[in-house]
C-alpha cells in the first residue's frame, strides 16, 4: 500500500497550475460536501430512524482508509467531515430531504465543471481516471496542505 506521501506526491503532480490548484480549493470541498449532503437524503433503515445515517456510514468508511495512511490525517478529515455532515443536517432540516438532494445535486455538478476546467488548464486529466482512490485523495490533500501550514505532522 502507499504511503500518505507517496499519494500526495502523486496528486501533487497533477496540480500544478496555480488556476487548477485554486479551482480545487473551492470545487473539491464543494464536491465533498453535495456528496454527503445527497447521502444525507437516503431514508435510514426504519428501526435505525436516524437521518444521515448513510452518511455517516460512508464518512466512517473514508476515515478508515484515511486511518490506514496517517492517524493525524485522519483526525483532521474527522473535523472536517462534522462540519460538513452538521451542514448537510442542518440544510435536512431546513429545507427537507428533495430540496436538500436537489441542492446537492446542483452544488455537485458545478463543481466539477469546475474540477474539469482546472484540469483543462493544466493540461493534465484528473488523478481519479487512473485511480479511483484519487477521489478521496483530493479532500486529504487539501487537508494535508492546511495542516503543514499549521505545523501538523503528517
Amino acid at each position: 500500500m502507499r504511503t500518505v506521501h507517496e499519494w500526495f506526491a502523486s496528486y501533487s503532480s497533477d496540480h500544478q497550475n496555480p488556476t487548477n490548484s485554486a479551482l480545487h480549493w473551492i470545487c473539491v470541498p464543494a464536491i465533498l460536501w453535495s456528496a454527503i449532503a445527497a447521502l444525507w437524503t437516503i431514508p435510514s433503515p426504519g428501526t435505525l430512524g436516524v437521518a444521515g445515517f448513510w452518511a455517516i456510514l460512508a464518512l466512517a468508511a473514508t476515515l478508515a482508509f484515511y486511518f490506514t495512511l496517517s492517524r493525524t490525517l485522519a483526525l483532521c478529515m474527522l473535523m472536517v467531515f462534522v462540519v460538513f455532515a452538521w451542514v448537510a443536517s442542518v440544510a435536512y432540516a431546513s429545507l427537507g430531504a428533495t430540496n436538500l438532494l436537489w441542492l446537492a445535486l446542483g452544488v455537485f455538478v458545478a463543481a466539477w465543471i469546475g474540477q474539469f476546467i482546472g484540469h483543462a488548464i493544466e493540461g493534465r486529466r484528473p488523478s481519479f481516471f487512473t485511480d479511483l482512490a484519487y477521489l478521496l485523495i483530493g479532500p486529504a490533500w487539501l487537508t494535508g496542505k492546511l495542516m503543514r501550514r499549521a505545523h501538523i505532522a503528517l
